[in-house]
């Protein structure tokens, strides 16, 4: 017993010890960094954020060992809050619900991270219904309300607006959200249902009913659709995969889709998943198409929201100068 006692007091033995205790320790120390995991709050399966995140979240893991997991909600109205609030450290919402929700002071730690991409909606029909136009939906059921989504419903009257109409002259049918909305339409409970391009849903009930067509917006009835809200504009779209219902050339009201973060999260992550998704932007396409338009220019413009400090430093290091809204 001694003798094993003044081994283990041998200097050898004492340096093998401390190496190991600092090997161990330098393990623990590093578990948190590695299995840091971010919340990434969208919209349900099927709508074209649910895609947009589940593309961020793959090329944040694969290129920048980034765990995020995409936080599924009802929708903007529940994730900007949730953004708000340190719940889920980045979100992807609609530009118009953004200002809505953080107007008078509301929310003061939301701060934007930039532009995904420009969100192109429309008003669907059947195929085979005689509608063409926005005008057309006069004495239509069409889909109103979104009591989780309120901005769409705003939004919804703006297209209304386009062709001279109002709630007044339709007849209502009230969803909590646009996934309800598209459901409701291929049921045969509404007449249209609105839903933005490039998601799997539309391209779902394309299927489930036989065909769908886009309905046309006249360039004219924009200044109606602006008294309403201000972020809508007009963007050209051609027939393709994407633009499900696009029988021709046409105008498509659009407003952008915006990433958002909280002021808690750390500037250097935010700098990080900007550089990551610029550098890996065809990996984003790749996954959810309308990225390709995805871009570091495109992400800085002049909304009222403050964009976070990591988000700014980014866009000064690469001399970038904030655009003028559309």
């Amino acid at each position: 017993m001694p003798s094993t006692t003044r081994r283990l007091g041998n200097a050898p033995c004492r340096g093998f010890l401390g190496a190991l205790a600092g090997i161990v320790v330098g393990a623990l120390s590093a578990t948190p960094a590695l299995a840091q995991t971010y919340g990434f709050a969208t919209l349900p399966p099927g709508t074209l954020n649910h895609t947009t995140a589940s593309a961020v979240a793959k090329v944040l893991k694969e290129k920048a060992g980034m765990n995020m997991l995409v936080q599924p909600t009802a929708g903007d109205n529940v994730i900007i809050p949730m953004v708000g609030r340190g719940e889920a450290e980045v979100g992807i919402a609609n530009a118009p619900e953004i200002a809505t929700q953080v107007e008078g002071g509301k929310l003061p730690d939301v701060r934007l991270i930039g532009t995904a991409h420009a969100l192109r909606t429309a008003f669907f029909v059947r195929k085979d219904s005689p509608m063409r136009t926005i005008a057309d939906m006069r004495g239509k059921k069409v889909a109103l309300g979104y009591s989780a989504m309120r901005t769409i419903d705003l939004l919804s009257r703006a297209i209304l607006a386009t062709g001279g109409l109002t709630e007044k002259d339709v007849t209502p049918v009230l969803v909590p959200n646009v996934v309800r909305s598209a459901d409701d339409f291929a049921s045969g409970a509404a007449d249209m249902f609105f839903f933005a391009f490039g998601a799997p849903k539309v391209r779902e009930v394309d299927a489930t009913v036989g065909g769908i067509r886009v309905l046309e917006i006249p360039e004219g009835g924009m200044a109606a659709a602006r008294r309403l809200s201000k972020y809508g504009y007009l963007t050209e779209v051609r027939p393709g995969p994407v633009f499900v219902g696009v029988e021709k050339p046409m105008k498509v009201y659009s407003f952008d889709n915006v990433l958002l973060t909280s002021s808690k999260v750390p500037d250097d992550v935010i700098y990080r998943i900007i550089d990551t998704l610029v550098k890996n932007q065809p990996e984003l396409a790749a996954v959810q198409p309308v990225l390709r338009e995805f871009s570091a220019a495109g992400l800085y413009k002049e909304y009222a929201v403050p964009y976070h400090p990591g988000a700014l430093k980014y866009f000064k290091e690469h001399k970038l100068e904030a655009q003028a809204l559309p």
